[in-house]
């Protein structure tokens, strides 16, 4: 029996929410001065001349089906010698969120987008997230564009950071994409309208696998914990429905690896500080490795990501219905990642499990603060 009353499930699982928010120090609401900065702001498509025009680019999103606030698009460019350009664009939130402003001092106090069954509280006002700062279908938006250049082989050989103009040109799901690339699914309608954009993204995905396969043979950890999400009818919570990963997953997480690690690359090169986002050496490890000899395998007595994750995988083929009891128990022994601020020339710990040195968080500036200072230290680093 519901305990409110006639409260619905979701208006209840809202209400406690709420409370959470309250009792973890978040706020859970604008105040009146952010929501008279969000009146003020201009809401005119980017005009800035220094802007270079990429619009005319097949950019296209990737998202779940239900995500309005979108962060990214990406693109790719294959090239004559057999590599392939691949363009990430994100959106230039500080456009439109000024360092100092009401809705900054949120946005830093929260520090991120807070997702619920119920309800999401987000970090910046719906208004700029889901729409001004949204990379929106069919919208002019104000970006920062990654462009990476990688080899056949899935090596990064070059990189480069700029600011630019680009038009979403399909917002695309997860569930869609990933059934159409793996064969299980037809091709989503919105992807079938853009004439070449689905060659694009199957080239998109055989890059990005290639650089999936690249990290996974330096270390990196091929983890898969079950996530469930409520679903509502009527108001009413009808069941639960499980998230799963699949080649669509697996293409935006493995550009945004690349992506942040190239962000990183930049920073450093031009002499500024970063935020980097790192998961040490975990001090667990003895640990980790009496869970694999319970298993009847053998790890190195010091921690070693390539190591780690052959035995993972092997599990994985072993007893796939047991791998993500597995992969949730050694989530827990490796540790949480932390930021660390790291001034030019520093010594950064690394992401153990991502199996990467240089990494920032910077693709997600509508959900995520840390991503917005990144944003705004690339931008002083293009300004010189």
């Amino acid at each position: 029996m519901n305990p409110q009353g006639n409260l619905s499930d979701r208006s209840l699982l809202e209400r406690l929410a709420r409370r959470a928010m309250a009792e973890n120090g978040f706020e859970a609401d604008f105040s009146a001065l952010a929501v008279q900065e969000l009146d003020a702001i201009d809401r005119h498509a980017p005009s800035d001349p220094s802007l270079r025009d990429l619009e005319e680019l097949p950019w296209c999103s990737i998202d779940n089906d239900d995500s309005l606030d979108l962060d990214q698009l990406s693109v790719a460019e294959a090239r004559p010698d057999g590599s392939t350009r691949i363009l990430v664009a994100v959106a230039d939130v500080d456009a439109l969120v000024p360092q100092g402003s009401a809705i900054d001092a949120h946005a830093a106090l929260n520090t991120t987008s807070v997702y619920t069954p119920a309800a999401v509280f987000a970090m910046l006002p719906k208004a700029l997230s889901t729409n001004l700062t949204s990379l929106n279908y069919n919208e002019d938006r104000a970006a920062i564009v990654i462009t990476m250049e990688f080899a056949a082989d899935g090596e990064l050989a070059a990189s480069d950071v700029t600011r630019a103009r680009v038009r979403n040109k399909a917002k695309l799901a997860y569930r869609g994409v990933g059934a159409w690339l793996e064969g299980q699914g037809p091709m989503p309608a919105p992807l079938a309208a853009v004439p070449g954009l689905a060659e694009n993204l199957r080239l998109q995905s055989e890059v990005a696998q290639r650089l999936l396969a690249l990290r996974r043979s330096r270390g990196a950890l091929s983890l898969e914990t079950s996530e469930a999400r409520a679903v509502f009818a009527e108001g009413r919570v009808s069941g639960l429905e499980a998230v799963r990963k699949n080649q669509a997953t697996e293409l935006i997480e493995n550009f945004m690896v690349a992506a942040n690690g190239a962000v990183a690359t930049f920073l450093e090169a031009r002499g500024f500080p970063s935020l980097r986002r790192v998961l040490r050496s975990p001090e667990r490890w003895n640990r980790i490795v009496a869970l694999a000899a319970g298993l009847g395998e053998r790890l190195p007595d010091e921690p070693d990501g390539a190591a780690l994750e052959k035995f993972l995988s092997r599990q994985h083929d072993a007893a796939p219905e047991k791998f993500a009891d597995l992969s949730l128990a050694v989530v827990k022994l490796l540790g949480r990642g932390e930021y660390v601020a790291e001034p030019p020339g520093g010594a950064s710990p690394g992401h153990f499990g991502l199996a990467v040195g240089d990494y920032v968080h910077s693709t997600a500036p509508n959900r995520r603060f840390t991503d917005l200072v990144t944003q705004r230290l690339l931008k002083a680093a293009l300004a010189g």
